[in-house]
């Protein structure tokens, strides 16, 4: 008898639990966040000389929009953004929806971010990190994402369709996007990620991790998939009791396309803002950034973080030159402004010299110089 009534009684209870949950999402209200962007830009680079003796250029950068919303336990995050169309126009930068299990546990659908590496950024400058201009920094792709997050440990396992496509066709992927994928005549599709790291105190000031990446390479004239693989383990020293911070990471990646004629080509088109390039089928890369934050408290500027980020692109292709990336520089915090000030210096780079295509495969053998482009991005951000 009293278990009958204690049956009852729990069954009651649960009943009441249930639909008080279910009034309670029917009381919700949505929530929206809107926020966004103005950037402009001014830069000097010393191998184009007509814009030295013009003393730089000073012009338009980018305007973007970012939205957050949440109703009934489902969220949005997305961030739309506006170039010039010489770097690509318009394109959705991130768009996707979220579920949190718990406070330790989530589930993203839609364009995220790839689980590797240091994130959210592996670098402190406006110009990123040479892992950005290989698809390895912030890179966005079309799939689903589970993140566990304990504190102490971290973990990501994620599955990716195919990178930023807009258009669902057998033509080639359009560069006209915010990350870098392979483009040309191959495509990314059914990629898997997994990332780990475990913080190495309470502070959660020290952080180990491991990154796994695979996928396959569809060619467009062959029908074939080729793989691509990479790997990553990083170091990152981000303190909230130290003006100091630092970040390490060394990767290795491969990729074997499946060319037209058993072809054996050791290079693969990238492509995003617009344009393509090439880039060496295997590679390591070696990032170190070093950082210091100087509190300054004024009416107009809050703080100065200096810095200085080098990147090392070792091609594991003969007779291709290696590419080197050093950014000396210093962000100045204004109230919502944030004004990036960099010497970025470049050996080998696309962005950095007056090599695009090749810069990243062979170079320029025999009359490699480093080149330097002086840059001043101002960005209102709401």
């Amino acid at each position: 008898m009293h278990k009958t009534v204690l049956l009852l009684f729990l069954c009651l209870f649960g009943t009441l639990c249930h639909a008080q949950d279910l009034e309670d999402k029917d009381n919700e209200k949505p929530a929206l966040k809107l926020g966004g962007a103005l950037r402009f830009n001014y830069n000097l680079s010393t191998w184009k000389q007509d814009q030295v003796e013009r003393g730089g250029d000073f012009g338009f950068d980018m305007f973007r929009i970012n939205a957050e919303a949440a109703y009934k336990g489902i969220k949005l995050n997305a961030e739309f953004r506006h170039y010039s169309q010489a770097f690509g126009g318009s394109f959705l930068k991130q768009g996707w929806f979220q579920y949190d299990f718990s406070d330790a546990a989530q589930l993203q659908v839609g364009l995220n971010q790839v689980p590797f590496g240091i994130q959210q950024y592996n670098s402190n400058n406006w110009f990123f990190n040479m892992t950005y201009y290989l698809g390895f920094e912030d890179d966005h792709d079309m799939g689903v994402k589970y993140i566990h997050d304990r504190g102490r440990w971290q973990w990501h396992a994620a599955y990716y369709k195919s990178a930023e496509d807009f258009v669902f066709s057998s033509a080639e992927a359009s560069p006209n996007r915010y990350s870098y994928d392979v483009t040309g005549r191959n495509k990314e599709n059914n990629q898997l990620n997994f990332k780990l790291v475990r913080r190495l105190d309470d502070s959660l000031a020290h952080e180990l991790g491991v990154s796994l990446q695979g996928g396959l390479l569809y060619n467009l004239d062959t029908r074939r998939n080729g793989t691509r693989y990479a790997g990553a383990v990083h170091y990152e020293f981000k303190p909230s009791y130290s003006r100091w911070s630092m970040k390490l990471q060394a990767m290795r990646y491969r990729f074997q396309p499946k060319y037209a004629n058993g072809a054996a080509l050791n290079f693969v088109e990238m492509g995003a803002y617009g344009a393509n390039y090439r880039v060496a089928t295997r590679g390591d890369l070696y990032t170190a950034n070093v950082a210091y934050r100087l509190p300054i408290e004024t009416r107009l500027l809050q703080s100065i973080t200096f810095y200085d980020n080098y990147g090392y692109y070792s091609k594991d292709v003969r007779g291709f030159e290696n590419s080197h990336m050093n950014v000396l520089g210093a962000l100045f915090a204004a109230g919502p402004m944030a004004i990036y000030t960099d010497a970025a210096f470049g050996y080998n780079h696309p962005w950095l010299g007056p090599e695009w295509e090749n810069a990243f495969t062979s170079g320029t053998p025999g009359n490699t110089r480093w080149h330097m482009r002086f840059n001043i991005n101002m960005g209102y951000y709401f």
